[in-house]
């Protein structure tokens, strides 16, 4: 019933579905030698990750999008699965640790996604600029807008996807007037499993 769910809400081919099965199984198999993800029943990856993952796009037209720099991706998440769902999308991985930048190569060869680039490197020490950026469970939304400001092209678009007490990170600091909030999205999760909140900021000139 979860996999029908994901499809139908989204909209994804058995072509798709397929990709989305390889890559639960691959966190499966992985998550032995490199701590991945606390999440591993099947259900729950479908859910907690994939579908997570995909409700951004209610949010933002990743049809109108070229590329997409997802920070601090670990296991893939958000970035995967919006490539997976989008494919025309150029997809940016930031990611420090090694293990896991070793995981989401093989991963990417597996389920042969094109166009995928996976920089192993600290957010601070990339310095590339993009028109989208994602984060996914990064941290504090002031310290990632501080992140987030100089690889962002002038008016670009940042996703923050958050949990339902995200206005208690609204505090006071200086990096919220480099910004404005476009606009959000609060979303609950299948079966009451939980509520999540995805914030949109542009940059501001």
């Amino acid at each position: 019933m979860y996999k029908s769910c994901l499809q139908k809400k989204f909209k994804l081919n058995q072509f798709q579905m397929m990709k989305f099965h390889t890559y639960a199984m691959c966190l499966s198999d992985s998550n032995n030698q490199i701590n991945l993800t606390s999440i591993l029943e099947p259900e729950s990856i479908y859910i907690k990750h994939f579908y997570d993952s995909l409700l951004v796009s209610s949010l933002v037209d990743f049809n109108q999008i070229n590329s997409l720099c997802d920070m601090g991706t670990g296991a893939g998440f958000p970035g995967i699965p919006l490539k997976i769902a989008f494919p025309h999308l150029n997809l940016i991985l930031i990611e420090s640790s090694y293990k896991k930048t070793i995981f989401l190569k093989s991963l990417v060869k597996k389920i042969s996604l094109q166009n995928v680039y996976i920089y192993n490197q600290k957010i601070e020490k990339h310095h590339l600029r993009y028109d989208y950026l994602i984060a996914r469970a990064l941290g504090r939304l002031n310290i990632i807008l501080k992140l987030v400001y100089p690889l962002l092209n002038n008016q670009g678009s940042f996703i923050a996807m958050k949990g339902p007490n995200y206005d208690r990170e609204f505090i006071s600091d200086k990096i919220f007037d480099k910004f404005r909030l476009k606009d959000k999205q609060m979303v609950h999760l299948p079966n009451q499993i939980g509520t999540r909140v995805n914030l949109l900021f542009s940059k501001l000139i």
